[in-house]
């Protein structure tokens, strides 16, 4: 059987062979892997390539919950589209109001380095948020 082992798999989505089974076992890969004579799983290419967006999807806060139901939605084939259309807009919005919060925090982060930096540059960076009242 030629395919991909499971290290061959593992080094290509950066995934260990833990993590692989777990995907496996909670039903978030597109179909069985099937196994060799010898018991191996065999991996195609098609299967590295839904891993990797996984991993995007995972990265970027989608739960455990919802990429099973996307996989399953993709697993059933044809008829569905809207549907897996529906979750990754969800999906994207929450990932779009996250960045808008990080933003913002790093708006407030990048004021304290400019105020922080015109002190050292000015030598007035003593006792600046010092966490003892000055005397």
């Amino acid at each position: 059987m030629n395919g991909l082992s499971i290290g061959d798999v593992g080094r290509a989505t950066g995934l260990g062979v833990h993590a692989l089974r777990y995907f496996e076992r909670e039903e978030l890969l597109l179909r069985p892997i099937p196994r060799s004579s010898g018991g191996q799983r065999v991996y195609a290419q098609a299967d590295v390539e839904w891993l990797l967006l996984c991993n995007r999807l995972r990265e970027s806060g989608m739960p455990i919950a919802t990429l099973r139901t996307f996989a399953g939605l993709v697993r059933s084939g044809p008829g569905n589209e809207r549907d897996r259309l529906s979750l990754l807009e969800a999906h994207e919005r929450s990932v779009r109001d996250r960045l808008a919060e990080l933003t913002a925090d790093l708006e407030v982060i990048h004021n304290k380095v400019l105020t922080y930096r015109k002190h050292v540059d000015d030598g007035t960076a003593a006792g600046v948020w010092s966490p003892v009242p000055p005397a």
